[in-house]
């Protein structure tokens, strides 16, 4: 099914025929697979136009580390390593920006300053002003679930239900049309086990019933390197084979770190559904 996700500064993304790829832009000193790598702004400028070449249609762009273990930064830290990134990159022609932040401010200068996307791996229940710099702007929202710092169900499926039902319904009470909206499960994010992140690759399906697209962020994550016995920087492999899986049980966008290994598997996958698709219609099934 085709759908639009609508974003800031009146632009837009097609979903449904094709993967559609977020390369991720890491500009911190500590993230868990490339921290350092693009500290400064000729560094990351470098590396975004290197994944666009490469096919990634969004850059995410994030100036705090996410990981278990990250020392938190301070909100003018963060504004400090991205903001520039941001400016640099909203006069490449046609490139689509996310600013990956659970803080209000930090998004509504990071839209000011040319972003499209919003990524909040909080899901609005950190700082749920955030979602009012969605509903102000119009910038698309990631909204992504975490098990952290809460009881969780039992069920990982039941408990991806009522963590992103009520991120929902600060969005809806915010004013944020639903066409702006992306949900993304939370690979790694409080799924402590290998079997936990592969059970929700196993039901994957069932979250569609949430109504809404759905993002896959598994890059370099944990998990894959227990299945694989492979360090961070050495997981793409596994992460490329994660994203098939996911493309086919109905995952529309990728959130990665090496951009061109994924285009490549994800071309297979587009490719095959397409054909799945042709087949079915000449069939009348």
């Amino acid at each position: 099914m085709m759908r639009q996700w609508h974003l800031a500064h009146g632009r837009h993304i097609d979903l449904g025929l094709r993967s559609v790829v977020m390369g991720i832009l890491n500009v911190t000193p500590n993230s868990f697979s490339d921290g350092g790598l693009y500290a400064t702004l000729d560094e990351a400028v470098a590396q975004a136009r290197q994944m666009i070449a490469q096919g990634a249609a969004i850059i995410d762009v994030g100036g705090e580390s996410t990981g278990p273990m990250a020392t938190p930064v301070s909100a003018a830290e963060e504004q400090k390593r991205v903001l520039p990134v941001i400016e640099a990159l909203a006069s490449l022609q046609g490139a689509l920006l996310s600013v990956d932040t659970y803080r209000e401010e930090t998004a509504r200068l990071a839209v000011a300053a040319g972003a499209h996307i919003v990524n909040d791996v909080w899901g609005l229940q950190r700082e749920p002003g955030i979602a009012r710099v969605a509903a102000d702007t119009g910038a698309g929202l990631v909204i992504m679930h975490t098990g952290r710092e809460r009881e969780k169900l039992a069920d990982p499926v039941e408990d991806q239900f009522l963590f992103l039902r009520r991120s929902l319904e600060i969005a809806r009470e915010a004013g944020i049309d639903h066409a702006q909206i992306v949900l993304d499960p939370g690979f790694g994010f409080a799924k402590e086990t290998p079997e936990d992140n592969l059970d929700l690759m196993v039901r994957f399906e069932e979250l569609h019933a949430l109504g809404f697209p759905l993002m896959a962020g598994t890059s370099r994550k944990r998990f894959i390197g227990a299945i694989t016995g492979r360090e961070a920087p050495h997981r793409d492999a596994g992460t490329a084979a994660t994203s098939v899986i996911l493309r086919l049980k109905g995952a529309q966008l990728f959130r990665v770190h090496d951009v061109a290994i994924n285009m490549d598997a994800l071309a297979v996958a587009d490719a095959m559904l397409a054909r799945q698709s042709r087949l079915a219609a000449l069939s009348g099934h």
